[in-house]
């Protein structure tokens, strides 16, 4: 929590109070009701609920389905101006255009974030396809591919806290625990998810890992097409191949924690 000589510093202006909400969250504190927001900053309940609800409007936090908050889309794309997500777009792209020429589908890397895959980059397919994942959305770990790469590589502690808020997002979204835990092992075996309009009706995802120093998962690589794409799977060997290259540039340039980075 905030000590209070950073409070009474902080809260001089209406500006110094935003950047104590901002600063209420960190990397063990990433999804927060306003009443958590209020005690770590010690600002009083209705000022925070009108600083978190600006900030809201623009873009710096978004409220989440159970009505609590996390960081926006806003603060990420300011992020990516850092060294490192500017190094990991650079050196993603142009394996990602290769993708999308053979497919003219959308192209996606993700890295893990909380409880969350953050999508890094995307490519738009060419296709009639409205796709959630833009640059900087956070996508739920057991409803998408890229996700579900993650979860499936992940500690047992993700995997349990994932397990524990199954939000269901369409009527194939997989909210029993048992035929998840399923699927992560059937993922790990094989090498790849396929999610099919688990978080999107009409959308289906298919996404492979891509490696850091040790062989461990640092990010995940995939594409969004039409479900009735019935061609999808061919994709697979594509974007193995595509995975270890990029895996191989990642380390050479000394990008291969991303997890413990990111």
């Amino acid at each position: 929590m905030l000590d209070s000589a950073d409070r009474s510093k902080g809260s001089k202006s209406v500006t110094g109070r935003a950047f104590l909400v901002l600063d209420a969250f960190d990397a063990d504190h990433r999804h927060q009701t306003l009443a958590s927001i209020a005690r770590r900053t010690g600002l009083p309940l209705t000022t925070c609920h009108r600083l978190v609800h600006e900030l809201v409007e623009q873009g710096a936090l978004t409220r989440t389905l159970d009505g609590a908050y996390e960081i926006g889309s806003k603060i990420w794309r300011l992020g990516i101006l850092a060294s490192l997500h500017s190094g990991l777009r650079e050196i993603s792209l142009p394996y990602m255009e290769d993708i999308y020429q053979l497919a003219n589908d959308a192209v996606q890397i993700g890295v893990l974030d909380g409880f969350r895959c953050l999508i890094v980059e995307r490519i738009a397919g060419s296709r009639t396809l409205e796709v959630i994942s833009k640059p900087g959305a956070r996508l739920p770990l057991h409803a998408s591919g890229v996700g579900k790469v993650l979860l499936a590589h992940g500690s047992q502690d993700l995997q349990n806290a994932v397990f524990a808020s199954l939000d269901s997002y369409t009527g194939q979204t997989i909210t029993d625990v048992d035929v998840l835990e399923t699927q992560l092992r059937e993922i790990k075996r094989q090498g790849f998810a396929h999610s099919r309009e688990e978080l999107a009706v009409g959308a289906t995802s298919l996404a492979v890992p891509v490696l850091g120093y040790g062989n461990k998962v640092i990010a995940a690589l995939g594409i969004v097409t039409p479900v009735e794409n019935r061609d999808i799977e061919r994709m697979v060997s594509v974007l193995k191949v595509s995975a270890n290259a990029l895996s191989k540039k990642l380390i050479l340039n000394g990008m291969g924690d991303l997890n413990q980075r990111v």
